[in-house]
């Protein structure tokens, strides 16, 4: 099979067709991935754990009653969560071997990503000139760090979309780029599950404490 192919071949199921390559080790790429992604989650694991030891420990300072603004992150939320959409339609588009749509879908997941950091920065920056920043009290320590770390993750994720947006262009939609448009949907994916822990069990029931 040629290297260059860009279709399925006949009978070949989406997965297959995906890791498939004759000078690649695409197994090797998809197990080290979900490695990876295994050892994030339990760096999250032991951040909301963290948290939940620390949520209640105001050392005196406001709560997450008295900080968190719901609307705003209820945005927020939307941003990311409209983000793996489009990253579907993405995929669909990448399948169907279209790479304009591929490249135009991929460009408006960056756009919400970018919108969803833009306004935890925002949020960050209003809560320090509150004077509730991370040395104020446990609970803030493990809320800015549990935040931050996934809002990091978030930035690397834009990185590595912008990144593929140029290797798109450049090479179009090859075995290799396909490989890494899945990897990236995997890693989206998975911000958007620990996001929906962190809107429900931070903000959620922070407003609640």
């Amino acid at each position: 099979m040629s290297h260059s192919a860009v279709v399925p071949a006949a009978g070949e199921s989406k997965f297959e067709f995906l890791v498939r390559g004759e000078h690649h080790v695409a197994n090797g790429t998809l197990l080290g991935f979900w490695l990876y992604l295994m050892s994030d989650c339990l760096i999250f694991a032991a951040l909301f754990a963290t948290y939940g030891v620390l949520s209640q420990n105001f050392a005196g300072g406001p709560s997450g009653a008295d900080l968190f603004d719901l609307p705003l992150v209820a945005l927020n939320t939307s941003f990311l969560l409209f983000s793996s959409i489009t990253y579907g339609f993405a995929m669909l588009q990448m399948q169907q071997g279209k790479l304009k749509g591929t490249v135009i879908w991929l460009s408006i997941t960056g756009v919400f990503g970018a919108a969803f950091l833009g306004l935890e920065l925002f949020e960050f920056y209003h809560l320090i000139h509150e004077g509730a920043g991370p040395q104020r009290s446990a609970f803030l320590s493990a809320f800015f760090t549990l935040v931050g770390t996934h809002g990091l993750h978030v930035s690397f994720g834009i990185i590595w979309l912008i990144t593929l947006l140029v290797q798109l262009r450049k090479h179009g939609l090859t075995n290799a780029n396909r490989r890494r448009l899945f990897c990236l949907s995997m890693f989206w994916h998975f911000l958007d599950v620990v996001w929906i822990g962190v809107f429900t069990i931070v903000y959620l029931m922070g407003s609640l404490s």
